[in-house]
């Protein structure tokens, strides 16, 4: 029988260790279920990471030569990419980074299937590039018989909408309008309707990389150049370019599935340039200052401040300009910025853009082929031979990753093909020769390699080529088109109320109209048919389709006829061939001209301001109607003064066309705002975006909403706030617009004004807007009856919010003023508030928190947890490794949880430390997790070495 005692007692043990490990194996299950639902947010950043440590990875795997390719991209002719054309060799024995497809190029052929040929064209392309990785070769410095790695390539494109002379791709794509008419509507949601749909669209083409959008301020719009930007900006008023902006990006990564990488141009800006960059280089006088107040800001909001990762560009064009007193010296000019290493550097040295160039951000060099780049260096070294080597790496070493050579040629080269093998071979040479440079070269190829897995995280055929069915479904999303066309549609001249004396009626059917088209012949290709766009009788089509015998006859087709200003100055010139049209005019009542931008580059384009001066006998007494189907500003006061109506659409495609056309026929209003300023009608966008003096603001209490009762839809009436001395009040504004109805830019100034018994307390508090929404805390002075009211300069009305201050029951009640009389404008649907900004000396209860301290803690409890782990694998002590990981893990979550939890510690604790609270709590939680193990191990040991000395 004692013989039994020891093998009983053994029986025992192997029960004990078996539920042990049943208990064990539960609570491990528990803790994965838990651990798949809590870590799904830390799975996204730990794929980043991932894509960062692969990138790094294939950098080691790549030869000088896939190395120095990569920062490269090139353009070809035509559409031909086959074994016996220049861009194949490029891309398959040059390993160069990507093309950038241009209609100047004839990359593109006008046909009924041009969407087809795009997509097989850039289908081959990535082929060319994937049968390259699938050679032998014995020359490219990483072994013999190794073949280059797999990396997909650039496609790149600008496709800025509006058709000619802004887009690429004139047709078998929707015709979208441009940004200038997007910045018109105000309407952040409209603007990423657009987006999707071109990031949609190109996507199908297998098109990956966008020059744009344009985040360019048009401060002071050029009204007679004709060679500014003109409707290729969102407007000119900084805040609203970046958040249209970043709406746009946003969409376009959406639309396109996130297989399109944004490049945001123009950096640094060139709102203020008076020529065209890439006809020759611009010198705008601007310190680093004014930069970062106005032509920056847009930039900003795209890069470090940008509120998601989606609304974040990508990369920045980095533009050919110069700037007179960029460093303070008025005497002092900069080389173009993408030249020059200096300014570049401070540039990029500013806190928004030193975040975001650290995350990844792509700095990509505007076209070095182009005529502006090589003026610069014939001006500057006029005796010297145009070395296309030495251009490439000043704009290399200023700090460009990405570099377009375009059609870049140099002085002792044929053509561009020859140019880009030598500038490739001096890349090569200098990698090897040169550390510094070598290293140089490694940082921007990792920036580059990342962005491409950012696109593709897998670098295989089936996710980089486009299906080819894709493109089935392109342009057909006209109604976007059109719905963004009614909303910017605007009444320039005369004012709305005014507009219903100067044209009471639409046209009758027995009216005579005239229309006279400002035309332009373009082509898709060298050897495609000239088109005219907008057409000369594009305006009647339309007005015929609407309303013609098809459509209710509300007009005649044979009191309609059409001409072009070309006809219009031959009539003024009395060219006999023109007579016809004198007679049309005189006979018609309706006159209905189509402007584009004006200048001399086109000559014709003059012809209307002849025409308002020279004949006001043809147009007198007769309706002048004038749509503007560019830029709105290039009439003067005097011209407009002689039009009936004068009207903004902004672009001419021909979803332009029928909001015109039904705006001339009265069946709908115009809603749209000016986004630039307009010195004909007096129109100031820094006024017009200022706070509506007309207007009372609202004002209420900052209080949490209540939560709706058990059962119902509605939530419980909040309690009667008390406030006592010593208190602060949290008060915010309603939504405060601007003259055109829509929320005042962030930053606008607004004053909280307190009074205690009559008495003003103090100075105003001011705080500033953002979303339109201003809030604060306001501090409670003393017993009393205390009233808070707000003021936004020009807008003096708000609620007054009134408190009795102690005095047994007592609560808040609002009292409204009642406004001056004249009309309030209605709001437009708005985003919410965002969270109260303080005035300068306030404090605010610090936020409760959240996502990047639960992630914090999920890293730094899973870090203790391997760290033990493999201090006890280290001695040994493989199982209780295991444990005291796992221990660790759930006593940092279990404290810092706690910690959250606990209203009382953490509110005054560990939401004051911010991260390093987070940091700390999870630590010492892990550290309890770690000691309880080991304390389990001991107490178990100890068991074991009692039960093998006791009695038996």
């Amino acid at each position: 029988m004692a013989g039994a005692a020891p093998h009983q007692q053994a029986h025992k043990l192997r029960e004990r260790t078996a539920l042990s490990r049943l208990r064990w194996r539960s609570g491990l299950a528990l803790i994965l279920c838990l651990a798949l639902a809590t870590l799904r947010g830390s799975l996204v950043a730990a794929g980043r990471l991932s894509q960062i440590d692969q990138a790094e990875r294939l950098l080691q795997s790549l030869s000088p030569e896939e190395r120095v390719g990569q920062l490269f991209l090139v353009s070809f002719q035509g559409m031909r990419v086959d074994e016996e054309t220049p861009i194949y060799d490029l891309i398959v024995n040059h390993h160069v980074g990507g093309v950038v497809l241009t209609a100047a190029n004839d990359n593109f052929i006008d046909s009924e299937d041009i969407a087809a040929q795009i997509l097989n064209m850039n289908r081959q392309l990535q082929l060319n590039r994937w049968a390259a990785s699938q050679k032998t070769t014995g020359d490219e410095g990483i072994g013999e018989g190794t073949p280059p790695t797999f990396i997909p390539l650039f496609i790149g494109i600008s496709q800025e909408g509006d058709g000619y002379n802004t887009d690429q791709i004139l047709s078998g794509v929707t015709q979208l309008p441009n940004s200038m008419a997007m910045g018109a509507t105000w309407n952040p949601e409209l603007v990423a309707n657009v987006g999707a749909v071109l990031g949609q669209e190109l996507s199908a083409l297998g098109i990956n990389l966008l020059f744009g959008p344009s985040l360019d301020v048009l401060g002071d719009p050029q009204p007679m150049g004709g060679v500014g930007l003109g409707t290729r900006s969102f407007g000119g008023d900084p805040y609203w370019v970046g958040k249209l902006g970043q709406k746009f990006i946003e969409s376009v990564h959406r639309g396109s599935n996130g297989k399109i990488a944004v490049i945001a141009k123009h950096f640094p800006g060139i709102g203020s340039a008076d020529r065209l960059p890439t006809e020759e280089v611009a010198t705008v006088r601007k310190s680093l200052e004014e930069l970062q107040n106005f032509d920056l800001a847009p930039f900003f909001s795209v890069t470090g401040n940008s509120a998601t990762l989606e609304s974040t560009a990508d990369g920045l064009l980095v533009s050919h300009i110069r700037y007179q007193g960029f460093q303070g010296n008025i005497r002092a000019t900069t080389r173009p910025i993408s030249l020059d290493l200096q300014a570049f550097s401070q540039l990029m040295s500013l806190p928004s853009l030193t975040t975001w160039r650290a995350t990844g951000g792509v700095m990509v060099c505007d076209d070095l082929g182009s005529q502006a780049v090589r003026r610069f260096y014939e001006v500057t070294a006029p005796n010297q031979p145009f070395d296309a080597r030495r251009v490439v790496l000043n704009a290399f070493l200023a700090g460009n990753d990405l570099i377009q050579l375009g059609n870049l040629v140099s002085s002792d080269a044929p053509d561009s093909y020859t140019t880009t093998l030598n500038i490739l071979a001096f890349f090569n040479q200098r990698y090897r020769d040169d550390p510094e440079f070598a290293q140089r070269v490694d940082e921007a190829a990792l920036r580059i390699l990342r962005l491409k897995m950012r696109l593709y995280p897998v670098f295989n055929l089936d996710s980089i080529l486009p299906p080819l069915d894709g493109v089935a479904t392109l342009g057909m999303a006209d109604q976007i088109a059109f719905n963004v066309e009614k909303e910017a549609a605007t009444l320039i001249s005369p004012s709305l109320a005014e507009l219903e004396n100067a044209l009471p009626d639409a046209p009758g059917q027995n009216d005579r109209i005239v229309f006279i088209t400002d035309v332009r012949n373009t082509r898709q290709c060298s050897q495609c048919p000239v088109q005219e766009i907008p057409a000369v009788d594009s305006f009647q089509k339309t007005v015929m389709r609407l309303y013609g015998t098809q459509a209710g006859g509300q007009i005649r087709a044979g009191n309609l006829i059409s001409y072009t200003f070309e006809d219009l100055q031959k009539m003024l010139d009395r060219d006999e061939s023109a007579f016809q049209m004198e007679i049309d005019l005189r006979r018609a009542q309706w006159q209905v001209i189509t402007l584009l931008d004006v200048g001399n580059r086109q000559p014709t384009s003059l012809a209307l301001y002849r025409y308002l001066s020279e004949r006001p006998d043809l147009f007198q007494q007769k309706r002048l109607v004038v749509f503007a189907f560019n830029a709105p500003y290039f009439l003067d006061a005097t011209d407009i003064s002689k039009l009936t109506a004068y009207f903004g659409l902004y672009s001419k495609i021909p979803a332009a066309f029928d909001v015109a056309a039904r705006l001339l026929f009265k069946e709908i209003q115009p809603h749209g705002a000016l986004p630039v300023s307009v010195e004909g009608v007096g129109y100031d966008l820094i006024s017009a975006t200022m706070p509506d003096p007309n207007q009372v603001i609202r004002l209420e209490l900052d209080l949490p909403q209540a939560e709706p009762a058990s059962g119902t839809a509605t939530p419980e009436a909040a309690p009667t706030p008390v406030f006592q001395p010593g208190e602060r009040i949290p008060v915010k504004t309603g939504v405060i617009l601007d003259h055109n109805g829509h929320p005042v830019p962030d930053g606008t100034p607004v004053q909280f004004i307190v009074s205690r018994n009559g008495e003003i307390q103090s100075l105003p508090q001011v705080v500033y807007t953002s979303d339109g929404v201003a809030s604060s805390l306001i501090q409670v002075p003393g017993p009393g009856a205390l009233e808070i009211r707000v003021e936004s300069e020009p807008a003096k009305q708000s609620d007054i919010l009134r408190f009795d201050i102690p005095g047994g029951e007592t609560g808040a009640t609002t009292q409204t003023p009642t406004p001056e009389p004249s009309p309030t404008p209605t709001p437009s649907p708005s985003p919410p508030p965002t969270p109260t900004i303080l005035p300068v000396g306030e404090s605010q209860t610090p936020p409760r928190p959240g996502l990047l301290e639960w992630l914090t803690a999920i890293a730094v409890a899973t870090g203790s947890g391997l760290a033990a782990f493999r201090l006890a694998v280290a001695i040994g002590q493989v199982r209780w490794g295991v444990r005291s990981g796992f221990l660790a893990v759930i006593g940092g979550l279990a404290l810092y949880s706690g910690l959250v939890i606990g209203e009382a510690i953490s509110k005054g604790r560990l939401d004051t430390w911010g991260v390093w609270g987070v940091i700390l709590a999870t630590l010492a939680g892990s550290g309890l997790g770690v000691a309880a193990a080991w304390g389990w191990k001991i107490m178990l040991d100890q068991r074991v070495k009692d039960r093998a000395t006791g009695p038996g």
